[in-house]
């Protein structure tokens, strides 16, 4: 439910993340980049931004924990021990970004007692900000939204990226074979999609905490359902570089029972809806 004090917070990620937006645009497709250890890429834009809303947390928000996929604390996993936690990553889609592929976004989510309750996200590609959390509304720029309602079709449109554990190859041949797909390059964008009703749906085997964290809010404001296959992620513990990949699936509830029976996936639990 709502609280007041997480409109103080609200009000600052949304204008802590537009402030990096024009460092963003300006380094869009020409800052250099190198790739870390477990094979993704990173580039002085995504330290800059991370650097830039780290500090502007900190400065607000001083008693609340920020932890961002660039500026982590060892490679220990870090127990949460506030009441606020931030989760940053500054540039999701950080492959795109420094190719020149728009498709990439700036992500912040906050956290209450480990359990995302306000998403912002920054849309390069269309220069908007989607934010929201459940209680507090959904918007798409000025727009508020909703994940679609349709149910599944021959037009259905699913977000999807390629799986990392080659054991769950399988899925990629079954999605296409019953759905239209879209790989964006951005787990972000993914997710945030289906929650503003751009996309109907995604699945993803590839994710860590920092590429959904905000967008989990974002569907549940929305009305959609978000579902963890490989266990539950929230509330959040700590936070780990090394953490294992996450396995979802989101969209509206039938949307999310027609992946599931496609994909052969029983249900174990209970699925997070889209309010507390």
């Amino acid at each position: 439910m709502p609280q007041a004090n997480h409109s103080a917070r609200i009000v600052a990620a949304q204008r802590i993340v537009m402030a990096q937006t024009t460092l963003m645009q300006k380094e869009f497709g020409r800052v250099k980049s190198e790739w870390k250890p477990d094979g993704s890429r990173v580039t002085a834009a995504d330290l800059m931004i991370s650097a830039g809303i780290v500090r502007d947390l900190q400065k607000e928000f001083p008693d609340d924990e920020v932890f961002s996929e660039e500026h982590a604390r060892g490679d220990r996993p870090v127990p949460l021990t506030k009441p606020f936690t931030w989760i940053l990553d500054p540039i999701d889609g950080t492959n795109n970004y420094a190719l020149g592929i728009p498709t990439c976004a700036i992500s912040l989510a906050l956290l209450d007692h480990g359990v995302p309750v306000y998403g912002v996200v920054y849309d390069l590609s269309r220069r908007c900000l989607i934010h929201g959390g459940p209680g507090y509304g959904l918007f798409d720029g000025d727009r508020p939204a909703r994940v679609r309602s349709d149910p599944p079709n021959p037009q259905t449109v699913i977000g999807f990226h390629s799986p990392h554990d080659k054991r769950f190859a399988a899925h990629a041949q079954m999605i296409v074979e019953n759905f239209k797909i879209r790989g964006l390059g951005s787990s972000t964008l993914h997710l945030a999609y289906v929650a503003v009703g751009i996309l109907d749906g995604t699945v993803d085997h590839n994710v860590k905490v920092w590429d959904i964290a905000a967008g989990v809010p974002l569907c549940q404001a929305g009305g959609g359902r978000v579902e963890f296959l490989n266990g539950e992620l929230f509330p959040l513990k700590e936070f780990d570089l090394n953490m294992k990949r996450i396995r979802y699936i989101a969209g509206n509830a039938a949307i999310c029972d027609r992946l599931r029976a496609v994909l052969r996936i029983e249900r174990k639990a209970a699925p997070v809806q889209g309010a507390y």
